[in-house]
């Protein structure tokens, strides 16, 4: 019998509304918060599923 390695890979996305000067800060922003838990994506954001073999690269 042979051993196959297979990921699984979740998608979850949520879309949120920053206030800034440029896309730049939004986009830092947005990562200090998403860093410092501000920000934490659960179930009710999943997108989608894939999966498929796992491939060393």
């Amino acid at each position: 019998m042979k051993t196959f390695k297979i990921e699984i890979k979740e998608v979850l996305s949520r879309i949120i509304e920053i206030k800034a000067n440029s896309l730049d800060e939004a986009i830092t922003k947005t990562r200090e918060m998403y860093r410092n838990e501000e920000i934490i994506l659960d179930s009710s954001d999943y997108v989608s599923t894939d999966i498929e073999e796992y491939k060393d690269e």
